[in-house]
């Protein structure tokens, strides 16, 4: 007994204070962040990219990264969980309103005749209105619905990462199909190249002008740029596929617009601030996961005291339809009841503890997400920023083998050098050209790994870290 009025003291004092809620109020937890990112350029940033592909200037993508948004399966199985937790926010908010019901029955009996009794016919009908209320004065119910809400923003938030992702992955696939379809024009060049090269060298070798060695030499070459074409074609095959499958239709073949060397590239402006983070959808999902979380900690707590319901019914009963309304037919009840747990075992703290490790979790989560997303800008950055470099010298590269090679083969020609050195700066410069093919593309998809990053890209104007959309 005084375990009771202990327990219902708290109770009494909520009732004067016409409710309250168990459990911590959420309050966004201190996170320490650094003020700019590491590779960001300096300055001060502005522009905001909405539709941030369109910077590529290339119509074909935006056709595709469309096309995506329409189709792509995960993303409308993402849009479908919104729906289902939309679900889940009514039917707990449900529970803080009175539940009405009603039911009829009708039926007709016959009793056999005894040594007392003569046998005997019965009708019974019924008709019941039913209510029940639980009286959330202790905050269970509101805390639970607290936490449904906050899903459903975290399950929105996701499927947001899950179209920030997509737009990505598709415009990332299209630039590598891009850089394919350049390195097999390289590839083809250099397979007629040394077709024609191969041609000539039988023509000599036949006229006894050149050994067997040089001969096999300019088979081997040849042989080697036909095997890079063949492997090339494969991938181009394969990439497709895998476009198409992020496009949500069956393998195809996609169409292609701008060369890789004639995509735009987007400028990144200096002085990106770390604020531009509070736009990443996989953040505010980590955050509203967090907020159900610690709702939970709340509703667990209520458990503690007492649960207060109320019923009534309201209805007519009769042996015959024709009565049902009468006044006698009339019946009705009603109730309140109260139960206080005194002694579970365990299992309510058990629940509270567990609520309470996983709002842990979800906080350790929360965190987790920022620095994770610290690191991606920042690799993104430097990656941009170190593959323009290596673009620049592989540039340097290319157009000094170009010459190599010019000049090598003048020189094999006038019987100065051997066809070894043709066929050194021939093959340098097929591999330097790949390179330099690869790295314009890598150079591209960085600055896509720094729109996916910050979630929707950067803002523009004065106002814009407050306007940002939604997506």
């Amino acid at each position: 007994m005084p375990v009771l009025r202990r327990s219902l003291l708290p109770s009494l004092l909520c009732v004067a204070l016409a409710g309250c809620l168990m459990g911590p109020d959420y309050h966004r937890p201190e996170v320490e962040v650094p003020a700019s990112y590491r590779f960001a350029e300096q300055g001060s940033a502005t522009g905001f990219n909405a539709g941030w592909w369109s910077q590529f200037k290339d119509p074909v993508l935006d056709e595709l990264i469309n096309k995506a948004i329409a189709q792509n399966k995960d993303l409308a199985i993402a849009t479908a969980r919104i729906e289902e937790y939309q679900g889940r926010v009514t039917t707990t908010s449900s529970a803080l309103f009175p539940q009405f019901s009603a039911n009829a029955g009708a039926g007709r009996e016959r009793a056999a005749a005894t040594e007392l009794t003569p046998s005997y016919e019965t009708s019974q009908v019924q008709l019941n209105a039913m209510m029940s209320w639980e009286i959330d004065l202790f905050g269970k119910l509101r805390r639970l619905r607290e936490s449904a809400k906050a899903d459903l923003l975290g399950t929105e938030y996701a499927r947001q990462a899950t179209l920030v992702s997509l737009e990505a992955n598709v415009a990332s696939a299209y630039i590598t199909l891009r850089d394919l379809d350049q390195r097999l024009l390289i590839a083809r060049a250099t397979v007629e190249s040394r077709e024609g090269a191969l041609h000539l060298f039988q023509e000599r070798f036949q006229g006894g002008v050149i050994s067997q060695v040089q001969l096999s030499q300019a088979e081997s070459e040849y042989a080697v740029a036909k095997t890079s074409e063949a492997a090339i074609d494969q991938q181009i095959a394969q990439q497709e596929d895998a476009l198409s499958l992020l496009l949500g239709q069956n393998p195809g073949p996609i169409p292609r617009g701008k060369p890789i060397d004639q995509i735009s590239l987007p400028a990144i402006p200096a002085g990106l601030p770390s604020e531009l983070l509070n736009q990443r959808p996989d953040i505010r999902a980590a955050e509203q996961a967090l907020i159900s979380a610690n709702a939970q900690i709340g509703a667990a707590k209520a458990q503690y005291f007492p649960t207060i319901s109320l019923t009534g019914l309201l209805g007519r009963a009769s042996t015959g339809l024709g009565s049902l309304w009468d006044g006698p037919a009339k019946t009705w009840a009603y109730a309140g009841g109260i139960s206080q747990p005194i002694f579970t075992g365990g299992a309510i703290s058990g629940s509270v503890k567990q609520a309470e490790a996983r709002q842990q979790q979800a906080l350790l989560g929360y965190q987790s997400a920022i620095q994770s997303a610290f690191a991606d800008v920042d690799n993104a950055l430097v990656g941009e920023q170190r593959t323009k470099e290596q673009l620049a010298f592989t540039d340097d590269q290319v157009r000094s083998l170009h010459k190599y090679a010019s000049l090598s083969r003048d020189l094999y020609e006038g019987g100065y050098t051997s066809y070894l050195e043709v066929l050194d700066a021939e093959r340098s410069l097929f591999n330097a050209q790949l390179t330099q093919s690869g790295l314009q593309a890598q150079r591209l998809i960085e600055v896509i790994n720094v729109y996916k990053a910050l979630g929707y890209g950067w803002p523009t104007g004065p106002d814009a870290l407050a306007d940002s959309p939604a997506h």
